[in-house]
């Protein structure tokens, strides 16, 4: 299989949780990490539901004898009352525990602090180009996305069809998050049509015949359950009148090819460009995460259409995402207003389909896409 680029501790000084999208290969990291560890697998259904009627239970077995082991609890949103035995075995016996889940919704429902905040956050994301390396292909996960049995699949259509029921089923239906599910589930697919776009309330709730205040709530489940993210405008006070919608990603593009019944993507399409996108951002925010750079991610965009995909920090970084094989004057109309409007902006890349890097006059840097990427892993983007 494949190295992941997240980076666990093997010796834990302290709790920690491990979230992530469903299939992501976080047990399996888990288990390779630490393989000595005692595990609580409550995808069991017999260890569900033992401790779901008597919590208590995990800290009357774990404290019989010396064991100092660490202990993993996978799925832990599915029995959040878990956290106070937790809570009290990290105070009062100095345990030490790597808590694992893909919904934080839950979880932060019963138990708001998170153990006060004495549990260290990591978050596994989908495949990426680091960990992929000669096996790396963009056409394919463009199609098939970053989730590694999709990824690997010649037939990923069935597993993504799965994935999504499997996700209203045990994510949404089995949690009680929403009361409508069918209205739900139209909302998800009048969502992966916007991806990577900014996000009207109102058109989504007319187009699924439900409130805005209905559609906002399903966006942060769709956040809560780490299907996707927010992507906020970039605000410093601009000459010009700015969008400040926020934009959506999804945290897979094979989940919005399936929901927007995408098809095979053509190269040049606007469907590919959208894609494309999509796994910039992708790259972009495992990178930010896995190597703790605490980079703030935003997009510039004005009322006239011009726009930058994304900006890193106060204008240090300026990114554009063309799926194109050949830059032109007009792909860069965006980088090019926003040096107008903020003269202060650093480094300016278009990351394409193009064989070779260029730079241009003016300073644009052209990087063909796996080449950016290997940049990016490399710390070697100017910021």
């Amino acid at each position: 299989m494949f190295k992941r680029a997240l980076n666990l501790p093997a010796e834990l000084e302290e709790t920690i949780f491990l979230w992530g999208p469903r299939q992501t290969g976080k047990s399996t990291l888990l288990r390779e990490t630490y393989a000595d560890a005692i595990w609580v697998d409550l995808l069991k259904a017999d260890q569900f539901r033992k401790y779901l009627n008597a919590p208590e239970r995990l800290r009357q077995e774990i404290s019989t004898g010396n064991d100092n082991r660490i202990v993993v609890i996978d799925e832990i949103q599915k029995v959040p009352d878990l956290l106070d035995e937790v809570h009290w075995m990290m105070e009062n016996q100095n345990r030490r525990f790597v808590l694992c889940g893909s919904s934080a919704r839950k979880v932060r429902r019963g138990h708001a602090n998170l153990l006060g905040g004495r549990a260290v956050r990591y978050e596994l994301s989908g495949l990426v180009s680091a960990e992929l390396k000669d096996e790396f292909s963009l056409e394919r996960v463009l199609n098939h996305g970053y989730l590694p049995r999709h990824y690997l699949s010649e037939r990923p259509l069935r597993m993504l069809n799965s994935y999504v029921a499997d996700y209203l089923k045990e994510e949404v239906a089995s949690e009680g998050l929403v009361r409508n599910l069918p209205s739900f589930s139209g909302f998800l697919n009048a969502a992966a049509l916007s991806d990577t776009e900014p996000v009207s309330f109102s058109t989504i709730a007319r187009d699924c015949g439900v409130s805005s205040p209905t559609i906002k709530a399903y966006f942060e489940i769709l956040v809560d359950t780490l299907l996707g993210r927010w992507l906020e405008p970039f605000k410093k006070r601009p000459k010009r009148r700015r969008v400040l919608s926020p934009k959506f990603y999804f945290s897979d593009v094979g989940v919005v090819n399936f929901l927007a019944e995408r098809g095979r993507l053509q190269p040049g399409s606007e469907l590919t460009g959208k894609a494309f996108e999509n796994w910039v951002h992708h790259e972009m925010t495992a990178f930010n995460s896995y190597s703790e750079s605490f980079w703030n991610i935003t997009y510039w965009r004005l009322s006239t259409g011009a726009e930058v995909d994304f900006i890193v920090n106060d204008l240090e970084l300026a990114i554009e995402a063309k799926a194109t094989r050949r830059v032109t004057n007009n792909h860069l109309k965006g980088l090019r207003k926003l040096s107008q409007e903020h003269p202060q902006t650093g480094a300016k890349i278009v990351v394409c389909m193009e064989d070779t890097a260029r730079i241009t006059d003016d300073g644009i840097l052209i990087l063909p896409a796996e080449e950016f990427t290997a940049r990016l892993w490399a710390h070697d983007l100017g910021c």
